[in-house]
């Protein structure tokens, strides 16, 4: 099977310190006189993984434990300190669903918008639209301004259009968590008709049972470390387990 995704000991760090809680003209007196702190953060270190075709990788681990971060690296959108990350297909991502939308613009009008902002033709999208009307839920709502809908109808918009397509490696940032249950089994349909398709996925939830259900490998992560990578069940056992308190991940 081929492999779509590959990370070899990957760490990204951070630099943090007082540079952040003051302005300009303070810091650069700091500076002058060396009483600045400025420190590396490891957000994630030594971390190793590999997606082949028709996979659904899970990626679990408590808030801080660097699933988010991981991700920008995974999709370009940050450089890795150390190691490397192998990309062979394309890839879509959905992180923050509800960013790059105009609030004073209407739903019809962003959907446009958005789709124009992932490379879709207008004749695309004059195509899709009223699919789009139709998962998202949102033809009543279609000619109100878009800042007047709730943040889960937002997602719900930008779910159904980045969904239209089917790419070769699908990296889903808590996404499958918006709107109602309703939706919520709808979009993991759609999620599974995308891996039947062929499409390596990448899933980072806090709901084991999405991962149980949808996921046949799983990473874990913890304080920016890898406690585990490999299949879902054993693996989403030990954590749920580790949540419960009966037991401790070793030396941390």
């Amino acid at each position: 099977m081929k492999t779509m995704l590959k990370a070899e000991h990957v760490s990204i760090s951070y630099k943090i310190g007082d540079f952040k809680d003051i302005g300009l003209k303070e810091w650069t007196m700091r500076h002058l006189k060396h009483q600045y702190r400025v420190e590396t953060f490891m957000a994630v270190e030594d971390v190793s993984f590999e997606l082949k075709k028709g996979d659904m990788l899970g990626i679990i681990g408590t808030n801080g434990a660097g699933k988010s971060t991981l991700l920008k690296a995974v999709i370009g959108v940050m450089e890795p300190r150390s190691g490397k990350i192998e990309r062979n297909g394309n890839i879509s991502a959905l992180l923050e669903l509800a960013s790059g939308f105009d609030g004073d613009l209407t739903v019809k009008e962003n959907a446009y918008l958005r789709g124009a902002m992932l490379g879709y033709t207008k004749e695309f999208m004059d195509e899709t639209y009223e699919q789009i009307l139709n998962f998202s839920e949102l033809r009543e709502f279609e000619e109100r301004p878009f800042k007047q809908l709730s943040t889960g109808m937002q997602s719900r918009l930008a779910f159904s259009i980045a969904s239209l397509v089917q790419p070769e490696i699908l990296i889903l940032d808590e996404v499958l968590s918006v709107g109602d249950g309703a939706f919520q089994e709808k979009s993991a349909a759609k999620m599974r008709e995308i891996i039947d398709g062929g499409a390596a996925t990448i899933l980072v939830s806090h709901s084991l049972r999405q991962i149980r259900e949808l996921c046949n490998r799983v990473l874990w992560l913890h304080r920016g470390k890898q406690v585990a990578f490999g299949e879902m069940e054993p693996i989403c056992d030990r954590y749920e387990a580790f949540l419960t308190g009966e037991v401790q991940i070793d030396g941390r």
